[in-house]
């Protein structure tokens, strides 16, 4: 699986809200920056080229869905940045949020909770 840009990023998590879209409809979802519609177009075929994107075609125009799960994408991006950001460690990434102030300590008691349930 590819490494997506942040645009891209973007749009394909327009496509996993909106399941399936036309390229008119994924540029009505983006609030901020919005790019010129042959650019968003683009972006889109890249996204298929990547094997992100599959389309169905109604004459010209076409609506993209998505046939990278979100789920998997997140799995991949989380173990990429654990690995790159964090030494692979899980401890170091969870220490980072609780001093960024980011996780509470109720939230890792629930974390611990799931983590013993597992076991």
């Amino acid at each position: 699986m590819q490494k997506l840009t942040n645009k891209e990023e973007e749009i394909m998590q327009i496509l996993w809200k909106l399941k399936k879209a036309f390229v008119k409809e994924v540029l009505a979802e983006i609030e901020d920056d919005k790019p010129h519609y042959n650019t968003l177009s683009t972006i889109i075929r890249n996204l298929e080229e990547k094997g992100f994107v599959a389309y169905n075609a109604f004459g010209n125009t076409h609506q993209y869905y998505p046939i990278v799960k979100m789920e998997d994408y997140r799995k991949r991006f989380m173990n990429t940045a654990i690995e790159t950001y964090f030494n692979n460690s899980y401890k170091s990434m969870v220490s980072f949020f609780a001093e960024e102030e980011k996780i509470s300590a109720d939230e890792l008691r629930e974390i611990l909770d799931i983590i013993e349930k597992k076991q």
